[in-house]
């Protein structure tokens, strides 16, 4: 998996990343965003679009970071793909900055 979103888009949802991603490998829940890892072609557009630097390249994660591959794994297979930008959620600023928001995911 080359790209993985990880905890910062939860709560906040900015769409940056899936305006300038040209394999729709971006899928949407209630409160994040994911990437499919079969779809993605690591293209590097996505990451410098985040508003929140919520995507990163697997090999850089940090070792707490680890479980988002599988989260995003799992994710992308039940959400929808979404493949035009959209409002982030109402009160995205004031979750931006905000960190260990993992038991605020909505699946």
């Amino acid at each position: 998996m080359p790209f993985v979103v990880i905890e910062g888009c939860i709560k906040c949802k900015y769409t940056d990343c899936v305006e300038v991603c040209p394999v729709d490998c971006f899928h949407e829940g209630p409160n994040m965003l994911v990437i499919d890892p079969d779809e993605c072609i690591d293209c590097t557009l996505c990451e410098p679009e985040c508003p929140v630097e919520a995507i990163m390249c697997d090999e850089d994660l940090p070792e707490e970071m680890h479980g988002f591959v599988e989260l995003n794994v799992e994710l992308s297979k039940i959400w929808p793909v979404i493949n035009e930008m959209k409002t982030a959620a109402e009160d995205a600023d004031s979750w931006k900055d905000k960190t260990d928001k993992l038991e605020y995911l909505e699946r």
